[in-house]
């Protein structure tokens, strides 16, 4: 299991600044189980505001419906953690801001709630962008609430900086 500091989160953090300032492009955030982590490490480095446009906490499936427009027939279907879900969660983000890419996070961060087909630690990813297919992962993270936390943030840290490099090289 690796053990993520906050040094790490910070490091990659940077990295996301650098991309997509590079890219010229603002970001949007849609969290769950992180509950804002991801976009507090984005607006601690001093300047954000030239790449981050917003982030909406939709920790309730009403405010999933209500904020990012994740239909009800989805949440009822697939269920609150699941790709279908992030998906419709990752581009209700995008859809809703002025951004150029957005991420989504939606998981069992425990110690409670999880279930045979969803353990606790279960967590889906989401990256969407104007210029490309929507993106998912499934994890399944180990450790206490504090870690499987940690490691969604890191990971939705790396996926933002995949697809900017990844759409940046394909227009060059």
């Amino acid at each position: 299991m690796q053990i993520i500091s906050d040094a790490d989160i910070q490091q990659r953090t940077t990295q996301v600044a650098q991309c997509l300032l590079q890219r010229q492009w603002m970001l949007a955030t849609a969290e769950s189980c992180t509950g804002g982590w991801l976009a507090k490490c984005c607006t601690d480095i001093s300047g954000s505001s030239t790449w981050f446009d917003r982030g909406v906490i939709t920790y309730s499936n009403d405010a999933k419906q209500d904020l990012l427009d994740v239909p009800v027939v989805t949440l009822n279907e697939f269920g609150a953690v699941s790709k279908q879900t992030v998906i419709e969660m990752a581009q209700g983000a995008l859809r809703h801001s002025k951004a150029d890419i957005s991420v989504a996070i939606t998981g069992i961060a425990g110690p409670d709630g999880g279930s045979l087909d969803k353990p606790v630690g279960t967590v889906w990813l989401a990256w969407a962008t104007k210029d490309a297919a929507t993106m998912s992962q499934c994890h399944h993270f180990e450790g206490d609430r504090d870690m499987i936390r940690r490691q969604a943030v890191l990971i939705a840290l790396e996926g933002i900086i995949k697809n900017a490099r990844d759409s940046y090289l394909s227009m060059g």
